[in-house]
């Protein structure tokens, strides 16, 4: 996958992951956006070393794992910016 597929593959994973753990943090679009992004390499190289999908390629289980690990990054979000 080309970088600008990357991107789309992201947002629509962080759009997912926040309508799943939505939170009272002020979370704009773009930072969502980058949550999903890095979210999406995140699951998406973990998940391919699971054997759940390859990052190089658009399949419901990369999805799945891009999804889950934008989850994982909203999570750490909430605890780190949490005073």
């Amino acid at each position: 996958m080309g970088i600008l597929s990357w991107i789309l593959f992201g947002l629509l994973a962080g759009v997912v992951a926040k309508i799943i753990l939505p939170g009272d943090e002020r979370m704009g679009w773009i930072r969502t956006i980058l949550v999903g992004v890095v979210g999406s390499f995140v699951g998406g190289y973990l998940g391919s070393f699971f054997g759940m999908g390859a990052p190089a390629s658009w399949s419901w289980p990369g999805f799945l794992t891009a999804v889950c690990g934008a989850l994982v990054l909203l999570v750490i979000n909430r605890l780190v910016t949490r005073s």
